[in-house]
């Protein structure tokens, strides 16, 4: 856990934040349950809801609390440990202690719960919650407020979303060194898959590898690891293939850190150690766009821009290739370059990979004014905003050559003025390249966070060629 007052603070300040909304009632926040996977004994590795961890930070199952927002209260409800459970898994602090040791000074009973909402919905008081995402939790919500299952996300709280973004969003020193944390696991992770990038390797062996080393450190991996040659399908966790010399390998993964912090590191190794020339080619383009966007961010830029920026450069890149004609300003107003950029340049990163984004992607990443849009590609950015510091975000572009999408596109006849479909139709073989380093915002501009892990050709080919 962070110091007491960290956890004070952060709900003096959510306090604050909604009565001057002019909000009133409860804060209900319901921490997350152990799941089990076949069986009620055999569960998943327990992880506690991001929010619960944030603003009370016990990483427990089965706890709850509340703060009313009328009586300036704060309360966490939990069940002591039972003989049994002190037989199977050992003697634990109390959930008084814990309470203690986040400056909460009452605790209750779990069953207590439902009689404190149901006393306060007798008296009309509003109940704010968070928009659920586990089936559980929207059961413990119908059976405490009344909502049906299915309505419970449309009945969350937008002023306490609203103001739970406005906190979780500015990382403070406490956070930044956790998140620095595990991408130093990361980099661990992924110099390892450039090393065992060699042909004959599954990638189930460097899934596996990898994940080894997440877990061999501080925690489990911050997502479902990305390790394939199939680098166009761009969620790929598939293990099945095994490598050929001349492929290319994507990997995206991160850990994260003791509490929960996460990294999100994305490289691209030649299999066999080199880059031909064509795969070279595209590499640069990626490398110069990940570069460049970086260099670009500064507090007051809407990321929108830093992502256009980067669509610009891989539009300019495949028009020296010859794979697009034009106007470069056009071809990105336009969106033909989402052919082979087709998602966002990056997301918010923290107490979740994609950070907050249970919350609502358009509340984390748009504002009231700033609308996402509907074009293909740039729909998919997941922050367009204007940038602070205190911001973490990832800047991951990629050029990809996706057979069916560029196979659809030439069929519909998009953009025959801007993209060269004889030539594209020699990379439909190619794969995908990304490139994604994690970064802060400072006051003056960016820094990538923890040690570099390689990416320019020559420190890449360098590494694929130790053992």
């Amino acid at each position: 856990m962070f110091p007491k007052e960290v956890y004070q603070n952060r709900r003096n300040n959510l306090k604050k934040l909604m009565l001057d909304k002019g909000q009133k009632g409860l804060i209900l926040f319901l921490g997350n349950k152990d799941v089990p996977f076949n069986y009620t004994a055999n569960i998943y590795p327990f992880r506690q809801d991001s929010n619960f961890l944030y603003f009370f930070g016990i990483d427990k199952p089965d706890l709850a609390a509340i703060i009313d927002l009328d009586n300036d209260k704060e309360i966490i409800f939990g069940d002591e440990l039972t003989i049994d459970d002190i037989i199977w898994m050992g003697n634990m602090p109390s959930i008084s202690e814990l309470a203690n040791q986040v400056g909460v000074y009452k605790t209750k009973a779990i069953t207590d719960l439902e009689v404190t909402i149901k006393q306060a919905l007798k008296q009309n008081r509003d109940i704010h919650f968070l928009p659920p995402y586990r089936g559980e939790i929207k059961h413990w919500l119908q059976r405490l407020l009344g909502i049906e299952y299915q309505y419970t996300t449309y009945y969350a709280s937008v002023p306490l979303i609203e103001s739970v973004v406005a906190l979780r969003e500015i990382k403070d020193q406490y956070e930044i060194e956790e998140i620095e944390r595990a991408v130093h696991v990361a980099y661990q992770m992924h110099t390892t898959a450039m090393k065992m990038a060699k042909p004959g390797v599954k990638e189930q062996q460097i899934a596996g590898a990898i994940q080894g080393i997440s877990l061999s450190h501080e925690g489990p991996v911050s997502f479902p690891v990305i390790v394939t040659v199939n680098g166009q399908i761009l969620h790929n966790t598939s293990y099945d293939n095994i490598l050929q010399q001349g492929q290319l390998l994507l990997v995206d993964a991160g850990a994260e850190s003791r509490l929960h912090y996460a990294s999100d590191i994305t490289r691209t190794t030649p299999v066999g150690g080199k880059f031909n020339q064509r795969q070279k080619d595209i590499y640069q383009i990626v490398l110069e766009a990940n570069k460049q966007a970086i260099e670009a961010i500064r507090p007051g830029k809407l990321y929108r821009d830093v992502h256009l920026l980067a669509a610009r450069i891989i539009a300019q890149g495949l028009k020296d290739l010859g794979l697009l004609d034009g106007n470069v300003d056009d071809i990105v107003e336009q969106g033909a370059h989402a052919l082979f950029f087709p998602h966002g340049l990056g997301h918010m990163l923290g107490l979740d990979v994609h950070d907050m984004e249970g919350l609502g992607e358009n509340y984390v990443g748009y504002t009231s004014t700033l609308k996402r849009s509907s074009q293909f590609g740039l729909a998919f950015l997941r922050l367009a905003k204007q940038l602070k510091p205190g911001f973490v975000l990832t800047v991951e572009p990629g050029i990809y050559f996706i057979p069916e999408l560029i196979d659809l596109w030439r069929r519909e006849g998009k953009f025959v003025d801007f993209i060269n479909y004889d030539k594209v139709e020699q990379f439909k073989d190619f794969g995908g390249i990304r490139i994604e380093d994690d970064v802060l915002v400072t006051d003056s501009g960016a820094r990538v966070l923890g040690k570099p892990i390689p990416k320019e050709v020559e420190e890449v080919e360098k590494l694929c060629a130790e053992n």
